[in-house]
């Protein structure tokens, strides 16, 4: 084999794959990417770096950030690589690869975030965007508002210039920028929350309202947080991807891979310019609200039907629960009878036609999605992605036969022990304490409903109350394939029929 060509400026024009065509060393920055993920940058940065690649767009360059010790990693291997990405799609017939550009910096990662702080309070840059996954927030469980007791957030407030969170930075930066008459940034989340633009403001101006009242005035007045829709997978990294990128000859300790899709639904409200994605294929729209239902309850909330049953079967990849014909016929069922009935047609696309391109996605061998990446922070996911779709459901007077069936596989997965009897990693922040309430529900259903933080009073509602417990004493009994045989065969009678 010939040798590899390790990633840098110097070795583009070697590389046998689609690279930069533009001189990367006249980009001049414009954004700031909090979270360099691969989702990141498979999306986000593919979207710019295209449109650099057509001679536009080159003072809106990324630089990239992150809050905690771990992003210290990816920064290593992203500087020592000129902040290249190889970007590998996984078509089902066909595997390509390009190499993108737009990022040209990553930020040192320092206890109170100086190094971020500065950068933001520089006026060149136009938009700080954020990766942080749906969890990181701060949004308080129950009220769905801003979470002020966290502890993050009390340090924040008490310590506004050495911020611990990505937030207290921002508002940091704002605060830095106000005070040298400067106009602020337009904050961009490309996180899956619904109306995730006005989370990051509620956030952002109830953190500065507890610090500086008149700040989070001047924020929320002058400031711009646009929502968006974002969409494409990009499995986690590990060998099997670095292998695949030495297969085009390319050494890159930071290899992406990612699936023929993507898709960027973004409000056009900036308070200081952007790139015009949209001449890439990214999409503008007022009703932002509409794409974000479609993909959060038929994309996320499909990814937890599915990935909760596939952990505690062994199954690995989300493609692998997509080819197990139980698993498939009961995302089938769900999808069509009970989460597309609460979601509304977007331009060129009705539910059922969503759902079928879900189907197709998901099941797409190429794409090693682990499922428990997907079942990852469940206690986030299930009340973020699938219980508001529950809660419509209940109130439309329709079934929640096979959302309760999603539910009771999630507290079965909880316990911790697989069909198999072999152990489960915790994969939640509050593991400990779903463990606990897992194993007590397996006699009791009902103290897993009782979790008010994640239900709410959804255990005072018959219909799901019921039809849970009936399906989480059936998957401990009988387990979980006749579980999910019974569902889509001839499902149980509604209690009092």
């Amino acid at each position: 084999m010939d040798e590899l060509i390790s990633l840098s400026n110097a070795t583009l024009d070697q590389l046998p794959v689609e690279h930069p065509r533009y001189d990367r060393t006249t980009l001049t920055p414009g954004i700031v990417h909090i979270g360099v993920g691969n989702f990141h940058r498979a999306h986000q940065a593919w979207y710019l770096h295209r449109l650099m690649q057509a001679g536009q767009a080159h003072d809106w360059a990324i630089i990239g950030a992150g809050v905690r010790p771990y992003d210290a990693a990816m920064r290593e291997k992203l500087l020592a690589q000129d902040c290249l990405t190889t970007l590998i799609e996984l078509d089902p017939q066909n595997v390509s690869a390009e190499v993108v550009g737009s990022m040209i910096d990553y930020l040192p990662i320092e206890e109170g975030n100086a190094p971020l702080i500065r950068q933001m309070s520089d006026p060149a840059i136009r938009i700080v965007a954020m990766t942080v996954t749906e969890s990181g927030y701060y949004i308080d469980p129950v009220t769905k508002g801003f979470d002020a007791n966290h502890p993050d957030l009390i340090h924040d407030a008490q310590n506004p210039e050495t911020p611990r969170t990505a937030f207290g930075a921002i508002v940091a930066a704002y605060k830095s920028r106000r005070e040298a008459g400067e106009a602020p940034f337009t904050g961009l989340s490309c996180d899956n929350l619904q109306g995730n633009g006005d989370i990051l403001r509620q956030t952002v101006v109830s953190l500065a309202r507890l610090s500086d009242p008149d700040l989070a005035d001047w924020i929320d007045a002058k400031a711009a947080f646009p929502n968006s829709m974002v969409d494409s997978i990009a499995p986690a990294t590990g060998p099997n991807e670095l292998a695949l990128a030495e297969r085009f000859g390319i050494k890159d300790a930071a290899v992406v891979t990612h699936e023929a899709f993507r898709q960027w639904v973004i409000e056009d409200k900036f308070c200081a310019g952007r790139p015009d994605w949209d001449r890439v294929g990214a999409t503008f729209s007022d009703n932002v609200h509409a794409y974000e239902t479609m993909k959060i309850r038929i994309l996320n909330a499909g990814h937890q039907v599915i990935a909760n049953v596939g952990e505690i079967l062994g199954i690995e990849t989300i493609a692998d629960c997509m080819a197990h014909p139980g698993i498939s016929a009961f995302f089938g069922k769900v999808q069509r009878t009970e989460i597309a009935p609460t979601v509304a047609p977007v331009p060129g696309k009705t539910p059922s036609e969503y759902v079928d391109l879900i189907e197709t996605r998901f099941s797409n061998p190429r794409i090693v999605d682990t499922t428990r990446r997907v079942a990852f922070d469940g206690s986030a996911r299930h009340p973020g992605f699938v219980l508001p779709i529950l809660r419509d459901q209940l109130a439309a007077g329709r079934s929640v036969e096979g959302l309760a069936l999603v539910e009771a596989l999630w507290a079965r997965m909880c316990a911790g022990i697989r069909e198999d009897g072999s152990k489960i990693e915790a994969n939640d922040p509050f593991w400990d304490e779903l463990m606990d309430r897992a194993m007590a529900a397996k006699a009791r259903p009902m103290v897993w409903l009782e979790q008010d933080r994640i239900y709410g009073d959804l255990k005072g509602q018959s219909a799901f109350a019921d039809a849970f417990s009936h399906w989480l004493n059936l998957v401990w009994d009988d387990g979980c394939e006749a579980a999910l045989k019974e569902y889509t065969h001839f499902a149980r009678e509604p209690v009092g029929t």
